[in-house]
């Protein structure tokens, strides 16, 4: 039996990700096949990311997080939720950072830098970082990394590939995304 130090999870980031990847066994054959699916995955990055906004605009519970302005965004903010629509400049600044954040989960290596950015993303949608404006409530992140989980799934469903490596990327982005997901939801803590 392992021994955990419990409180360390609250305090070491880089210990946090190592509990959290050793409990789902997300592992190097695992980044393997997050990497292995890039060249396939790359090219629908553009699909991807315009299908979160299209859900995200659906609803005005996702989609009035966007009206204020953007951490790093320097221009012309929507006077309105109803004046907010998804060619605005701000909309194209958030769906390049999201598209990065999607070529970042293929291609980079998970080193301390990046479990740093995936604790940043949680981050980020909250007061504690980026705006003072934007505080995403915790129900709309789920909701948002359930319908992304899914459209990944979908994504690596429709890519042909054969069933060994279709069935290690999908457990693999899996296990990512639970990690992603506890990286968020540890910034809503009181």
């Amino acid at each position: 039996m392992q021994t955990i130090d419990e409180p360390r999870l609250e305090t070491d980031l880089a210990y946090r990700f190592e509990y959290l990847a050793g409990f789902t066994g997300f592992g190097e054959e695992d980044v393997a096949a997050v990497h292995g699916a890039a060249p396939a995955l790359a090219p629908l990055v553009p699909t991807l990311v315009d299908a979160v906004y299209d859900k995200l605009f659906s609803y005005d519970a996702t989609k009035r997080h966007f009206v204020p302005r953007q951490s790093g965004y320097e221009g012309d903010v929507p006077e309105s939720l109803e004046a907010l629509t998804l060619d605005h400049e701000m909309i194209q600044f958030r769906k390049q950072h999201l598209g990065r954040y999607l070529e970042r989960l293929v291609t980079k290596p998970y080193d301390g830098d990046m479990v740093k950015y995936l604790d940043l993303v949680g981050k980020i949608h909250t007061p504690k970082a980026g705006s003072d404006e934007l505080d995403v409530p915790l129900v709309q992140m789920n909701a948002l990394m359930g319908f992304v989980s899914d459209a990944l799934v979908a994504t690596v469903l429709g890519l042909g590939l054969d069933a060994d490596t279709q069935s290690k990327t999908l457990r693999a982005f899996n296990k990512l995304l639970w990690i992603q997901n506890d990286l968020i939801t540890r910034h809503y803590q009181a």
